[in-house]
């Protein structure tokens, strides 16, 4: 050991802590930082025109001097996605496996940002690292885009385990199995908290192995008369593979629909992760000639996911592609209860317009482990804490009750929200003083410029529309001179809703005529009271509340 027996511990995380996505867990050792995944989340219905969420890192930009490095565990945008926005603030050195980093530097590509190169230091799993006072160790783990690790930081108080994503898939696509020798090693030396994936805590029994897809993929191919479109994560590099290996068997070539996913597939294959057969990729032109039994298309939206193409394809949006028939369309991605209602709402209109739909099972299964596996990890780690990470509230539950089961007491597993803090002490646990922690809300080149009020503002919008008043005043006589103009949007059909709108604009020069009777002048009174006054006629009138604006000019 090269710590003192008074090393100071501390975990908490900036997100992906009862949330899916938004992957940041930091690692305090002293006075040393080490922060593990700057990952992004897709926004929730509810955050309307937000393009991605992303941790708040204001307390970790003030203690930039203390930070030794950000530790990436895999190249999902769930764990790299917020690089680019985050560093701006950060400016730390990052550290990542060849793959993850290549992703890194597409996403800095795509939102326009870059840093120096020598911030960026690649890893390899079999070497241990020397950052700061710690020892790290890697391993190597098993998850659906490939060159995954976890991470353990060796502390005097015992080691500090962060698995990353994982499954224990024994017969894995591209042979690389999460390394449970190495895993077990770490055990053995002693290892004071485990954090470890929770997505899949729920889920009975052990994740399948994805050599099973292989198999389906060939026999849906085998069957398929036309055009076979498979709507696909871009990063999902073992299902890519499996896909061009049975397109071979079935001489169909592949045509690609995405930019992004062209890009993905270019980088995996550059750094030998992704093995294309020779002359099975063709250019769209070229495909358009194809006679439909020979040809397969991968597809993918313009952030990577599965579901854009889908739902253009249903909607008669897509850009490419029209339905044909004969057309068989896989949905090679899973159903979660944040798309669930759009997924199945897409197939249906495909399947009633004449096409063949395969999802679910047969040509998904997850990255993540269930409960065996993560009873596997914690038999292997057999940490003296644990705190479940990756997942909502439910999940790291379900992950606590897990821990319980393989002999580790409740009050040894910490169940977090963002910014809590646990800090060990002489290889014991308490919960500490909790730090700033939330989200940011990227709309645009906006980042952290569109908060609550403003989410407000737009669900008001969106759900009773918006009223304009417009008016005219004389800046010396005090009396209206044009107007009110009333301009409605998404609130009623003006043709239809004339007695609404003339009423309103005897409301509105009401209140402006005995408010500059008055002498009161001031136009935030005004405004005020056009919006008071025009809001309970209108509520009274169509139980309804849009927003209302008023616009003052003098003359």
């Amino acid at each position: 050991m090269t710590h003192e027996k008074k090393d100071s511990v501390k975990i908490y995380a900036m997100g992906g802590v009862g949330e899916i996505g938004n992957n940041m867990t930091v690692i305090e050792v002293n006075h040393d930082i080490y922060i593990i995944d700057a990952g992004l989340m897709h926004p929730h219905e509810d955050m309307l025109g937000v393009d991605t969420v992303i941790p708040d890192v204001s307390y970790l930009a003030d203690r930039r001097d203390q930070i030794k490095g950000i530790f990436l565990t895999h190249g999902h945008q769930a764990n790299i996605g917020g690089l680019p926005y985050l560093m701006r603030a950060l400016k730390v050195p990052v550290y990542g496996t060849c793959l993850t980093l290549a992703f890194v530097w597409e996403s800095l590509r795509r939102v326009g940002v870059s840093f120096p190169r020598d911030l960026f230091h690649t890893i390899n799993p079999d070497k241990r690292l020397k950052i700061g006072e710690c020892m790290i160790d890697c391993f190597r783990t098993y998850h659906s885009v490939p060159d995954s690790v976890g991470y353990a930081i060796q502390t005097a108080q015992g080691y500090v385990v962060h698995t990353g994503d994982y499954k224990f898939d024994f017969t894995p696509v591209g042979g690389i199995r999460t390394d449970v020798s190495k895993i077990s090693e770490i055990g053995d030396r002693g290892v004071l908290c485990l954090l470890s994936d929770s997505k899949h805590a729920e889920l009975p029994g052990k994740a399948p192995t994805d050599a099973i897809i292989g198999d389906h993929f060939n026999h849906i191919l085998y069957s398929a008369e036309g055009r076979v479109i498979v709507c696909i994560h871009a990063t999902n590099i073992h299902r890519i593979q499996q896909f061009f290996n049975t397109c071979i068997k079935h001489s169909r070539r592949v045509a690609i629909d995405g930019k992004y996913l062209e890009r993905i597939i270019s980088i995996a294959s550059k750094n030998g992760f992704l093995d294309i057969p020779e002359g099975i990729v063709i250019n769209w032109e070229k495909s358009m000639k194809l006679p439909i039994q020979e040809l397969a298309i991968l597809t993918s939206g313009p952030d990577g996911d599965p579901l854009t193409p889908l739902t253009n394809l249903a909607n008669h949006l897509h850009k490419k592609l029209r339905l044909k028939e004969k057309d068989l369309i896989i949905y090679a991605a899973s159903l979660t209860p944040s798309n669930e209602k759009t997924v199945t709402n897409a197939i249906d209109q495909l399947m009633s317009e004449g096409a063949e739909v395969v999802f679910g099972k047969d040509v998904h299964i997850s990255g993540h482990g269930s409960e065996e596996d993560i009873k596997l990890m914690l038999q292997l780690i057999r940490p003296k804490y644990v705190v479940p990470i990756d997942g909502e509230f439910k999940m790291m539950k379900a992950h606590q009750e897990l821990a319980e089961s393989m002999g580790i007491p409740a009050s040894r597993t910490f169940l977090m929200d963002k910014g809590d803090v646990v800090e060990f002490t002489n290889g014991e646990a308490r919960s500490s003083e909790s730090v700033p922690a939330g989200q940011l809300l990227v709309d645009g080149l906006g980042v952290g410029d569109v908060g609550n009020i403003v989410l407000r503002d737009r669900r008001l919008l969106s759900q009773d529309g918006t009223v304009i008043v417009v008016v005219t005043l004389g800046r010396r006589t005090k009396k209206i001179l044009a107007g009110p103009e009333i301009i409605t949007r998404g609130f009623v059909y003006v043709r239809e809703s004339e007695d609404l709108l003339d009423q309103a604009n005897h409301i509105v020069s009401d209140v402006l005529s005995k408010s500059l009777t008055q002498h009161v002048s001031e136009w935030s009174s005004l405004k005020s009271g056009i919006r008071d006054s025009l809001g309970r006629y209108f509520f009274d009138k169509t139980k309804r509340r849009p927003m209302i604006l008023p616009i003052i000019m003098e003359f």
